[in-house]
């Protein structure tokens, strides 16, 4: 057993400072001496101060052989991982890394059509050819569940020359897979588990929580530990367990993709993140888990108002939630989630995680303090007034055109004509988007947050996709790859 409460890399920050060394290397600002006086008196001396480069005695993040590698043993010990490895890319660069060293051009990877954007970045760069596997819709909540095993079982029945199965687990509204279930499917059939754990990095360290993908035995997972931890914003950690992923690729997929010069307080954020947890996770997770129970409960005794639960358990593609995960339906006040969002952000000064067409997302993380669970409540109950002003922050009516037409029912997965990475290296032209129907994207169209593409490259445009796309922008969505922000024209291949 290491000691957890040891933090290698961040005191090999402290003992460099301490010992009052002479910079004459980057970062050019000097240990700060060089900063704007009005930047560094906002940001303090000792974070300026830690932001150095890799030298002797403070490691290498590309080749660890001091502090860094004594700070990932012990984050790869604490999460049960065989090997865990930082990243200050974020999730993003993790997803990237798995898919990578796990699949070669042309081989075949089974994919969730619910991934973050970030999947998509992985298979234009390493050529693989997804096969989508539908994840669990409620059309009532408006939202994507998990993959069942079923789908997944089915997936590699119809397509067994699969190389490797990519999950999202749990989803943005804390929905977690049969994670168990799956392992087992997959691995009876020799394939490689990759699991997107971004919003679970806590998962591990509380019995209240979903079961971790590395308890699960995925052979690789990435978690944000900037989300729902106390790591800096862009950090993350991808873990790995057992003999089926080659180590030696995974290392030289993680040199490409990691910076020569990372941020030094970022990766000293992890290592102090994972002691926090290591050490006092499960009493600080305790307290979060109650906070978020109660507020729920408080928001559900609001008219108009619903924040599910563990009511939602056992519908497909719901083995399990997140209760840090606090969504907020508010389609029974009039409003969207984009009219709620604006309204709590500007009237009461509270910004949530995401906004849908139904919903409004909040975290409640180790950082949620009583006061905040109590404003946030408040707010709701002000919303939810009869005697709510009619000002400029009265419903818009888009709501109840959507419902009438229907139209908020999400699309259909569309078909693929071309695999990602040669839609999007190919000869494009810009078209009218509202006359693109029939035509090969070269885009990925993400409504942002929570960034899951509705349509990526090679894929054909439908007449369904162009309808529920223009109907997101004018309530209020921000559409995230395409070129043109607004989506007059959009790019396609050429024909």
């Amino acid at each position: 057993m290491l000691d957890q409460n040891r933090t290698p890399y961040f005191q090999a920050l402290l003992d460099y400072v301490d010992s009052g060394v002479q910079p004459f290397h980057t970062p050019g600002h000097m240990q700060g001496h060089g900063a704007d006086r009005a930047f560094r008196e906002f940001v303090g001396d000792n974070i300026l101060a830690i932001d150095l480069t890799p030298m002797p005695g403070i490691d290498d993040l590309l080749q660890p052989t001091e502090s860094i590698k004594e700070a990932q043993e012990l984050a790869a010990e604490a999460y049960g991982a065989d090997h865990t490895f930082f990243l200050v890319n974020g999730s993003t660069s993790g997803n990237q890394c798995m898919m990578m060293t796990a699949v070669n051009p042309g081989d075949k990877i089974a994919v969730p059509r619910n991934s973050h954007k970030s999947m998509l970045g992985g298979l234009v760069m390493s050529g693989a050819h997804p096969i989508y596997m539908q994840p669990a819709v409620d059309q009532e909540m408006h939202m994507d569940n998990a993959v069942t095993p079923e789908t997944v079982e089915r997936t590699l029945d119809r397509y067994p020359d699969v190389k490797a199965v990519y999950l999202v687990s749990p989803t943005y509204y804390g929905v977690a897979a049969d994670l168990v279930t799956i392992e087992r499917i997959v691995h009876e059939r020799d394939k490689l588990l990759l699991i997107d754990e971004a919003w679970g990095p806590h998962f591990k360290f509380h019995n209240a929580l979903p079961i971790s993908a590395t308890e699960a035995g995925a052979d690789l997972s990435i978690n944000s530990t900037h989300k729902m931890l106390s790591a800096f914003s862009q950090c993350a950690m991808l873990h790995q367990i057992g003999d089926r992923v080659r180590l030696d690729r995974l290392k030289a997929v993680l040199k490409m993709f990691l910076s020569t010069s990372p941020n030094l307080p970022m990766v000293a954020s992890l290592d102090v993140a994972r002691k926090q947890m290591a050490t006092e996770g499960g009493a600080l997770l305790s307290r979060t888990i109650e906070l978020a129970q109660d507020v729920r409960r408080r928001l559900n005794e609001i008219e108009g108002i619903y924040s599910f639960g563990e009511e939602l358990q056992g519908r497909e593609g719901v083995f399990d939630l997140d209760p840090t995960k606090v969504t907020v339906r508010v389609t029974g006040l009039g409003y969207t989630g984009y009219e709620a969002s604006e309204i709590l952000r500007r009237r009461y000064n509270i910004q949530v995680e995401l906004a849908d067409l139904f919903n409004v997302v909040a975290l409640f993380t180790i950082g949620t303090t009583e006061e905040a669970a109590e404003r946030f409540v408040l707010a709701f109950q002000e919303l939810a007034r009869d005697d709510r002003p009619l000002d400029m922050y009265a419903p818009s009516g888009i709501l109840e055109q959507r419902l009438t037409r229907q139209t908020y029912i999400l699309p259909e997965i569309p078909p693929m004509r071309m695999l990602p990475r040669d839609a999007f290296l190919a000869d494009t032209e810009f078209v009218q988007f509202r006359e693109s129907a029939g035509r090969i994207c070269a885009e990925t169209l993400s409504p942002y947050p929570p960034g899951i593409p509705v349509i990526s490259p090679g894929e054909e445009i439908t007449p369904e996709l162009i309808d529920y796309l223009r109907l997101e922008l004018k309530a209020g969505v921000r559409i995230q790859g395409p070129y043109d922000d607004e989506l007059r024209v959009i790019r396609v291949v050429k024909e």
